[in-house]
């Protein structure tokens, strides 16, 4: 059995370097973000949002933030206010993007770098552990 308290956990989740846990609080922060991503499956809808995004995402509920960070494609941001990247990526295959060519704009690496990086077994661990700790 283990004593720890569910909050302190899952605090302990936000301490991994350029992670963002998809928990259940990000879940109900992003449901309208994530949907309207998912909308994006359907073909008309993929030409209304082709023709004119920000009018499009006026029918969604989501807040100002997830507003700019889908119109900016801000991935990283997109994570952190709920989104899940299953569900995003269905805005980045929208644009005509490869899902390692979007997660690459997440990083510090241009797309050749990246994939460079993941052909050589992705990024090492050492440095990578710990927010809190200064790794």
């Amino acid at each position: 059995m283990i004593d720890q308290d569910i909050h302190e956990y899952l605090a302990e989740l936000e301490d991994i370097p350029g992670t963002r846990v998809f928990t259940a609080s990000r879940a109900r922060k992003g449901y309208h973000l994530n949907q309207f991503a998912m909308s994006l499956m359907n073909a008309e809808n993929r030409e209304r949002w082709k023709a004119d995004e920000k009018a499009y995402l006026a029918e969604w509920p989501i807040s100002k933030e997830q507003r700019q960070a889908v119109l900016d494609r801000d991935y990283n941001r997109m994570l952190e206010l709920g989104g899940n990247i299953y569900f995003l990526s269905k805005i980045f295959s929208t644009d005509g993007i490869s899902f390692a060519e979007a997660v690459s704009t997440m990083t510090d690496m241009s797309f050749p770098e990246y994939r460079e990086m993941m052909m050589q077994g992705g990024r090492s661990p050492e440095g990578n552990r710990s927010i809190k700790g200064g790794y």
